[in-house]
């Protein structure tokens, strides 16, 4: 692995862009065993399946990262891993040999993944959606530069590609028959919002909702990471945000692509999680008319509105309480607790009395 990820480098490259396949690519390494590694056949032959493993696989972690219910890998250190499995946090009964180890595999994974890693880039957040046919990987890294310790952090977020529909999150308990025909009509007849913690299920239920919009609707989604897919609707659209990293100047963050796709034919626009300035060209579509959808980090319902109108306002002339009375557009709010649909609000409006918005539980 030291030898691919350094002199070798350009073909593990040359293999990631499909300009070398994957045979192609074994066999390559196979010469290279046989000419710097003297061995049996057999040994021979054991190292190069391992090899095969690592690249194609995720060397210690595949396993964690092949089983369906775990959702978060945390690598603390070498030794130390964590997962959260089923929702609830526990150590992994895995770890890497070493901290050269354990160091050689984030070098590989940067290279695998066409990260750069170096002092200028030393937190980095990238996507890997190609390698496992199950999950999306969200990867985060930080590296000793800014880590207290000496080792790199890993954060691994597992994000299913055959997501749950409504009829399965019924089944599992997020909601009953009924709550989730009231969300699938009010999700089409005005904006939503749905909001909650780390891992509430915000995106679980976002991605099973879009996917009840009409066939004739045009549908654009905005998001950070890979995370929201389709699986049956003909027409919707997906961008991603491109952060800039060191010397590459190029970079296209969730406030550029909002802006591109208000410019686009759209009858539904969905932001996959709000963050920054991109919250005022949200409320802007949906002020105007326009159907929308995002999700939210917020630790109660009410919290919410505020959030967003806080992220609006890094951009904005508005005044807060013109942003806080666009929000009224927005006609559903959803607040979501450890996977279940904890509540949902209809909002009815904007109070000029007592300069807030008013809203009515309906759950």
């Amino acid at each position: 692995m030291n030898d691919y990820t350094t002199q070798k480098q350009q073909s593990l490259m040359q293999m990631k862009r499909g300009q070398l396949s994957k045979e192609d690519f074994l066999a390559e390494a196979a010469h290279h065993i046989a000419a710097y590694y003297p061995a049996g056949e057999e040994e021979r032959k054991k190292l190069l399946e391992d090899f095969e493993q690592y690249i194609f696989g995720y060397s210690r972690l595949s396993g964690l990262i092949d089983d369906r219910t775990v959702s978060d890998i945390r690598v603390v250190s070498h030794d130390n891993i964590r997962i959260k499995r089923k929702g609830q946090r526990q150590a992994a009964d895995v770890a890497f040999a070493s901290p050269k180890e354990y160091r050689q595999f984030i070098d590989y994974i940067a290279t695998r993944n066409q990260v750069n890693i170096s002092n200028l880039n030393a937190i980095q957040r990238f996507t890997d959606n190609e390698s496992h046919p199950n999950f999306i990987l969200r990867f985060t890294l930080s590296m000793p530069l800014v880590n207290t310790y000496s080792e790199p952090y890993l954060c691994i977020r597992k994000v299913p590609k055959v997501f749950p529909q409504i009829g399965e999150l019924i089944e599992q308990g997020m909601m009953d028959r009924e709550t989730a025909e009231l969300l699938i009509r009010r999700f089409r007849q005005g904006s939503t919002l749905i909001c909650g913690g780390n891992s509430s299920g915000k995106t679980t239920l976002l991605n099973a909702l879009k996917e009840t919009l009409p066939d004739d609707m045009a549908v654009l989604v905005t998001q950070q990471a890979d995370e929201l897919t389709t699986m049956f609707h003909p027409d919707m659209m997906f961008l991603h945000s491109l952060p800039g990293a060191g010397e590459q100047q190029v970079s296209y963050d969730l406030e550029h692509i909002s802006i591109a796709g208000l410019t686009m034919d759209v009858d539904f626009f969905i932001i996959g999680e709000v963050k920054g300035a991109e919250a005022l060209y949200l409320l802007n579509a949906a002020y105007t008319g326009q159907l929308c959808a995002a999700t939210i980090h917020a630790p109660s319902a009410d919290r919410a509105p505020d959030k967003l109108v806080d992220y609006a306002m890094y951009a904005s002339r508005y005044s807060r309480d013109e942003l806080m009375k666009m929000l009224d557009c927005f006609q559903t709010l959803i607040f979501m607790e450890r996977f279940r649909v904890k509540e949902i609000f209809a909002c009815k409006g904007w109070s000029a009395e007592k300069r807030n918005l008013i809203y009515e539980k309906i759950l």
